[in-house]
């Protein structure tokens, strides 16, 4: 009996250790499908956006889309004639080729805005003279601006804007701060664009920071 007993208990002990794999792969398998179908769509976008404003559009046919849930992507734009990615106003789009950030930046920060985008937060706009702030989040799984942390001084930063200007912006600077800082904001430029780079840390308490400026 009490054999009987001690294999009853391993039994459950079993059952509860594949479920809970079970839902740990479950949880992982959905995770991995959001993050390909968030960056995907936004890869698909910004390839249309800079064929367009370059005078090149592609043929949307042409987009790959191979998984349900990843949209063909088709640029709308609203009554004043800017740019819209999933309802929000685009301001340009971002790459950085060393963490493989490749999205749209939209033109103000809301709640949802950033869960499927970057946002500038302050400054005159994208490639203008002064400082830029773009903010994106930090989901610890490569999605928005999860990977800044690998970004060291010299790496690059591409920035598009509307007018199809490409610009390659060189990092200089690296810190973390708390999320009530905002004194890197304002600061002299020489009369050239910079962007900053704000997302949070791996443990949500402060603010990483990377700022850069247009390469000489």
């Amino acid at each position: 009996m009490y054999e009987s007993k001690y294999g009853k208990v391993l039994t459950v002990i079993l059952t509860i250790v594949i479920i809970a794999i079970v839902g740990l792969l479950g949880f992982l398998g959905y995770e991995w499908y959001n993050k390909y179908v968030v960056n995907k769509d936004a890869e698909n976008f910004v390839d249309d956006f800079l064929g367009e404003v370059n005078g090149n559009g592609k043929d949307t046919q042409d987009v790959d889309s191979d998984l349900s849930g990843v949209e063909d992507v088709n640029i709308q734009s609203d009554k004043n004639g800017k740019k819209l990615y999933k309802g929000y106003v685009v301001m340009g789009a971002i790459e950085i080729p060393v963490t493989g950030c490749k999205y749209p930046v939209l033109e103000k920060v809301t709640k949802k805005a950033i869960e499927v985008a970057v946002a500038v937060l302050y400054g005159a706009g994208l490639n203008q003279p002064g400082n830029t702030v773009i903010i994106g989040h930090n989901y610890r799984n490569g999605l928005f601006f999860s990977d800044n942390k690998k970004l060291k001084n010299g790496d690059r930063i591409y920035i598009t804007d509307n007018s199809g200007k490409k610009v390659a912006y060189s990092v200089y600077n690296k810190f973390e701060t708390t999320p009530e800082d905002t004194s890197f904001y304002q600061r002299d430029t020489d009369g050239k664009p910079e962007i900053t780079l704000s997302t949070c840390t791996d443990d949500s308490k402060l603010r990483l920071i990377i700022e850069a400026k247009v390469d000489e």
